[in-house]
């Protein structure tokens, strides 16, 4: 899909005058099957919403862009979607540098933009806007939440692998100051930053090993992931190091002939088949139901975007960005994974994640001794955010 080329999902054409329109940009070439996920789970919140009245008993209606992976196409589909195709919200994103370049759109435009996937912290904070909210938890959760389980293991010496954009940027940023708030005896002795999409394995795994850590940060995530691993089984890099990883390392992303890929990587990952809660059930059936394909977690995340901003419209009158806004500030809503609430301070959704031990073999990953942790309880603090975040974007 190009620049020029909109998909529509909804009530179609001949209700365009009623519906409200809503601009999904993402990369839906580049990174499928998780593209895919999060666009199924936009359309299963999208059939299930107007099948119940839709929004003041007006249906929604998709218009989806790709954006190729590309930050400039981004912010012109963006532009192209508010002024033509007259959109009222934007979501979408996965990669954090298009996040961002869609932010400063929306907020030119004073276009809410509800981002899904996308992570790095810079959404929420040093290049946050009046107009972008977020609904997975950010960078910074997530490293919180890693770095509250690097601080129990025993080694104090940590190497790191992150991707050499926004994302990985963030992530590990995050980490090291996390980790070294809770264990000011850690040291870093070893970094890696692989072009994304183009990790030369080997080398990264040469100098990571030579430095002899106690345990490594990861946040490559793809086909990235998959040739680090690789790499490191061959020279044996995880036999001596305990690892913490930002990725989850699922069946669709390492090589089913590597019998033992992975063994007990601390990781944020889904354990999707032990899930119990009813939240959850309800959407497990309604999505292989519509789908009959396993969720990944990112059709978590477009499935909540898609009823959060369901939800926001409902508390307003139009289609009036600033309305919105704080209609979206504060608001409470459930998701598969229970209650969450945007924080007025960052406009921050408070969805947690799971964190536990994962391990692949035969193809197939496993995630054991996990819990969920509630992502408000690893919000940065309100003086971390106000240092980080322009003041212009929390009136």
């Amino acid at each position: 899909m190009g620049l020029g080329l909109a998909l529509v999902f909804g009530p179609g054409r001949a209700c365009a005058a009623d519906a409200i329109r809503i601009g999904e940009i993402n990369s839906h070439n580049s990174l499928s099957p998780v593209g895919q996920a999060y666009r199924n789970g936009l359309a299963l919140a999208l059939e299930e919403i107007n099948a119940a009245g839709g929004v003041r008993g007006r249906p929604l209606e998709l218009v989806a862009r790709d954006d190729d992976g590309d930050a400039d196409q981004a912010a012109r589909n963006a532009r192209e979607l508010v002024s033509k195709e007259h959109v009222e919200v934007l979501t979408g994103t996965m990669l954090s540098n298009v996040a961002l370049a869609v932010a400063r759109e929306a907020a030119r435009g004073k276009t809410v933009f509800v981002v899904g996937d996308a992570l790095s912290d810079a959404i929420t904070l040093d290049k946050g806007n009046r107009y972008t909210f977020r609904v997975r938890p950010s960078t910074y959760m997530q490293a919180a939440m890693l770095a509250e389980q690097a601080a129990r293991m025993p080694g104090r010496r940590w190497a790191v692998v992150a991707p050499n954009y926004e994302y990985g940027q963030s992530a590990a940023a995050s980490f090291k100051l996390l980790l070294k708030q809770a264990r000011p005896d850690v040291e870093f002795i070893a970094e890696q930053w692989p072009a994304l999409g183009k990790i030369k394995a080997d080398e990264v795994v040469r100098v990571l090993r030579q430095a002899r850590p106690d345990g490594i940060f990861n946040a490559t995530f793809g086909d990235d992931l998959q040739k680090f691993v690789q790499a490191g089984n061959r020279q044996q890099l995880f036999a001596g190091a305990s690892v913490v990883s930002m990725a989850s390392a699922g069946a669709q992303s390492l090589d089913p002939a590597q019998s033992e890929a992975i063994r007990d990587w601390v990781a944020i990952g889904y354990p999707w088949d032990q899930i119990t809660t009813p939240e959850h059930q309800q959407f497990l059936e309604a999505y292989l139901k519509k789908f009959s394909q396993r969720p990944q977690l990112s059709a978590i995340f477009g499935y909540t975007t898609m009823k959060a901003i369901a939800a926001g419209l409902k508390k307003t009158d139009g289609a009036d960005g600033d309305a919105l806004v704080d209609a979206l500030r504060g608001l409470q809503l459930d998701s598969p994974l229970g209650p969450i609430a945007f924080r007025p301070l960052d406009q921050q959704a408070s969805m947690g994640a799971f964190v536990g031990l994962v391990s692949q073999k035969d193809g197939r990953s496993s995630m054991s001794n996990w819990r969920y942790l509630d992502g408000a309880a690893y919000l940065p603090n309100a003086t971390y955010v106000r240092s980080r975040r322009p003041a212009s974007a929390m009136k």
